[in-house]
C-alpha cells in the first residue's frame, strides 16, 4: 500500500487518509491505481475521507470524488480542521466533521480483527479490511467482503469473499457452510451440495482451487 495513501478498516467503515504533503496530481494517481489493484474489495464500498489539515478547494475534491466514483465508491463523509476544505464538502452534499488542529487521528491497524453481533439480510453487504468474525447468519442475497479470514457463527447461505485484498492464505469458517458463493483471493468456487449435512466446516485454497473440509480436518 502506498506511504500516501491508507485505507483501513474501523467499526464505523472505511476510511481513506491522504498525505497532506503529497502533490494532489501524486495523490490522485496513487489512489486511482490502489483503487484498480483492489477493485473487488472496494466495488460498492462507502468511504469517510479524511483529509486532516490540508486545504482543498471546491474543484481538487470535485475530482477526487470523481475518480472514486469512476471505481464504484461512494464517499459518505469528509473529516478536516480546515474551514475551506469543509466548504467545499458541504457544497458537494458530504456530512462534514472537524478536526482537532492540535491532534493526531488514532490510527486504525489494517488487518484488525472486527467481531460483529447480527444477521446479515439479503442485500446488505459487510466488509471489512482485516479478518472478520460474524456471529449471527449470512442470508441468501447477503455479502461479506475482508481482506483476511472470515468465520461465521452461524449459517452462511450467502456470498463470502475472503482474502479480497489478495491474499490466498485467507480461510472461511462456518457452522453451517452452504453460501451462494465461496471467493478466496482471486479463487472461486461453486455452490456446495445444499443436501449435506449441516455441519462446521472451512473452506481454503490447496492445490490450485478452494477446497471445503469438516472442521476436524482443520490445522494450524
Amino acid at each position: 500500500m502506498s506511504d500516501l495513501i491508507t485505507i483501513k478498516g474501523s467499526r464505523d467503515g472505511l476510511r481513506l487518509r491522504l498525505d497532506a504533503n503529497a502533490a494532489w496530481s501524486e495523490l490522485l494517481r496513487r489512489l486511482d491505481h490502489h483503487l484498480s489493484e483492489r477493485r473487488s474489495f472496494f466495488h460498492g464500498a462507502s468511504l469517510v475521507i479524511d483529509l486532516g489539515e490540508r486545504e482543498v478547494s471546491a474543484l481538487q475534491l470535485e475530482e477526487m470524488l470523481a475518480l472514486i466514483r469512476q471505481h464504484g465508491v461512494q464517499a459518505t463523509a469528509i473529516d478536516s480542521s480546515e474551514r475551506t476544505t469543509r466548504m467545499a464538502a458541504r457544497a458537494a452534499g458530504l456530512a462534514t466533521r472537524p478536526l482537532p488542529r492540535y491532534t493526531e487521528p488514532t490510527p486504525v491497524v489494517e488487518s484488525e480483527a472486527l467481531m460483529v453481533m447480527r444477521t446479515l439480510r439479503s442485500g446488505q453487504v459487510l466488509r471489512h479490511t482485516g479478518h472478520l468474525t460474524l456471529i449471527g447468519d449470512v442470508n441468501p442475497g447477503a455479502e461479506i467482503i475482508a481482506g483476511g479470514s472470515v468465520v461465521v457463527w452461524g449459517r452462511l447461505r450467502g456470498l463470502v469473499h475472503a482474502g479480497a485484498l489478495g491474499d490466498p492464505t485467507a480461510i472461511i469458517c462456518a457452522l453451517d457452510l452452504s453460501p451462494t458463493q465461496l471467493r478466496i483471493a482471486d479463487f472461486i468456487a461453486r455452490p456446495p451440495d445444499r443436501d449435506k449435512m449441516s455441519r462446521p466446516e472451512f473452506a481454503r485454497i490447496a492445490g490450485g482451487e478452494i477446497v471445503v473440509d469438516g472442521w476436524e480436518a482443520f490445522k494450524r
